[in-house]
């Protein structure tokens, strides 16, 4: 009978104990490493007995996880606590009010200590209109990754120039004679890489979408010429002609596969080229930045994802306390080794652990810090679609670069001037 009674008082005990856990919920996307992200949340409720945390995974894409979003956070839906967003998407957050702003947690003094941590690009992403929104969880941006073996094998380094790339992806292609080899590999399905294939060829070339106080600038010409570009690396038979199909991360498993000899994409890609598996490339691949155009200058496009609270959230001072948390050089470190996602802050870059399992970080450094970042706005999403879905249909054959370079920049005008 005694035992039957402490076994009751246990059984009460443990409910009581759970009833007073705090349940918070993170929200990421299917290509942020869920299975990383449940051991670094694993970590944190060891620390911390009290909280539980609950993880859901979303779309693989950036627009796939936001339209999702869009649809709970307009709702006011308090089930998500803690969400991983673009590093585009701040601006955004803010002027919908679904982001519980960080300063309100932050002494102004502290605000300004913690911010000089990170790499400057990802404090200022975060900063909008003087309110903290978000903190950076990693850094990231766009690279050549290339098939070292064959470049080797035909006595070429890597490329400086995107003239360069497309004469060696000729003529290892020819060479090869390889009917499932594909020359140079870009994102061109309509996602939000898709901006960026659309930017890279602008930024190259010296231009951009807004002057440094945020005018819009962008013409027709440079449009046109942008959209001109990738189109061609189709006609020259150097990219295969349904590229309008290509989402990264199907470019990221046919290269993985063998199938491609150049492919510019995010930094996640190289710890999957290494380390999966079914990888036919591993010790094979190089990085380097993305090319220039003779006589230009290099250019990659700033990625990078945030930690924000949601303004619905019910337990929002525990949820900032774990944005802290994944916000922290300990979880970067983490992320940097396990994933490859590149730190946000500086020192890692010199991390000897983190070196060891990527050594081409130490060359990554200067490419985060000039990369370029896509237009920050509060309309963002409609500028996102207009960009990738008109270049998609450039791609696709559906309308002339000339077409869609109008329509980019009609578009775009009419968002920047209010309308």
């Amino acid at each position: 009978m005694k035992r039957l009674f402490w076994l009751l008082v246990a059984v009460l005990l443990a409910s009581l104990g759970l009833a007073q856990q705090t349940r918070l919920r993170v929200f990421v996307g299917g290509q942020q490493r869920p299975d990383v992200m449940r051991k670094i949340l694993d970590l944190y409720q060891q620390r911390n007995p009290g909280v539980r945390v609950e993880i859901e995974v979303g779309g693989a894409t950036s627009d796939q996880q936001q339209q999702y979003l869009t649809t709970v956070l307009a709702s006011r839906d308090p089930s998500i606590d803690v969400i991983l967003i673009d590093i585009i998407r701040p601006a955004q957050y803010l002027a919908s009010r679904w982001a519980d702003t960080i300063d309100k947690y932050l002494p102004a003094a502290s605000r300004q200590a913690l911010l000089r941590q990170y790499l400057p690009a990802y404090s200022q992403a975060n900063v909008i209109n003087g309110q903290l929104v978000a903190l950076p969880g990693f850094a990231d941006a766009m690279f050549l990754y290339y098939r070292a073996d064959l470049l080797e094998k035909y006595g070429f380094k890597p490329p400086t120039t995107w003239e360069e790339a497309i004469r060696q992806a000729q003529t290892i292609l020819q060479r090869e004679n390889n009917p499932v080899l594909n020359g140079i590999g870009f994102i061109g399905a309509p996602v939000e890489g898709t901006v960026c294939t659309f930017l890279l060829p602008i930024w190259a070339s010296g231009s951009d979408v807004t002057n440094a106080q945020g005018q819009f600038t962008l013409t027709v010409e440079q449009a046109q010429r942008a959209l001109q570009f990738w189109v061609d690396l189709m006609d020259q038979r150097v990219s295969p002609p349904n590229m309008a199909e290509k989402p990264q991360d199907t470019i990221r498993q046919e290269m993985q596969a063998g199938r491609w000899v150049f492919g510019t994409l995010f930094a996640y890609a190289w710890n999957r080229f290494q380390n999966d598996a079914d990888s036919q490339v591993k010790g094979k691949i190089g990085v380097v930045p993305l090319p220039a155009f003779a006589g230009g200058r290099q250019a990659s496009c700033l990625g990078g994802w945030q930690w924000v609270v949601s303004d619905f959230s019910r337990n929002k001072a525990q949820a900032h306390r774990l944005v802290r948390f994944l916000s922290s050089p300990e979880v970067s470190k983490i992320l940097a080794i396990e994933a490859s996602n590149l730190p946000v802050f500086p020192a890692l870059y010199r991390d000897p652990d983190i070196l060891r399992v990527n050594p081409w970080f130490a060359q990554a450094l200067p490419v985060v810090q000039a990369a370029r970042a896509r237009p920050q706005h509060p309309r963002y999403s409609e500028i996102s679609e207009v960009i990738r879905v008109t270049t998609n249909q450039v791609l696709a054959r559906q309308k002339t670069p000339e077409q869609g370079a109008r329509e980019i920049v009609n578009r775009l005008q009419a968002i920047y001037s209010g309308r």
